[in-house]
Formats: structure tokens, C-alpha cells, sequence
């Protein structure tokens, strides 16, 4: 008897008007939300955009601190010191 009583319940729920749903228009959304082919380019630039934010900041604070000037001369420094032994 209860199984007939869930049974009646789940009638009753889905008789509600709120609840009525056009089967074309659930098809469509199906068929619209299984196709991924775009998200993998979209996380792509969306990676692509952090990253570029990073070397902005990374860039804006080197030229601040005379830092990315120092990298250039230790680094022709080394190499000059390099081809002259």
C-alpha cells in the first residue's frame, strides 16, 4: 500500500502546472548544453588571459624596481666574462 501511496504522490507533484514542461524545448536545451566543442577553447583563453595578466604585473614591477635592467647586464655581463676566457 505505501508504494501506492509514493506512487500517487509523484502523480500529484507532477500534475502541478508549474511543473509542465514542453518536450520539444527540453530536447533542445539537451542538445544545446551535450555539445562541448567550444569549452576547451574557452578555458584555453581564459588560461591565456591569466597568464598575460601575471606578466603585466611582473613586467610593471621590474621596470619599477630597475630589476629587469640588472637581469640584462648580470646576464651580458656572464656572457661577455664567458667569451673573453
Amino acid at each position: 500500500m505505501r508504494s501506492v501511496f509514493i506512487h500517487l504522490r509523484h502523480i500529484q507533484l507532477l500534475s502541478h502546472p508549474a511543473l509542465w514542461v514542453d518536450p520539444h524545448r527540453v530536447r533542445r536545451l539537451q542538445r544545446r548544453f551535450r555539445n562541448d566543442a567550444g569549452q576547451t577553447t574557452a578555458e584555453y583563453a581564459l588560461v591565456l588571459l591569466g597568464v598575460a595578466a601575471i606578466a603585466m604585473l611582473l613586467l610593471a614591477w621590474a621596470r619599477r624596481t630597475d630589476t629587469l635592467t640588472k637581469l640584462f647586464d648580470d646576464v651580458l655581463n656572464s656572457l661577455r666574462d664567458l667569451v673573453t676566457t
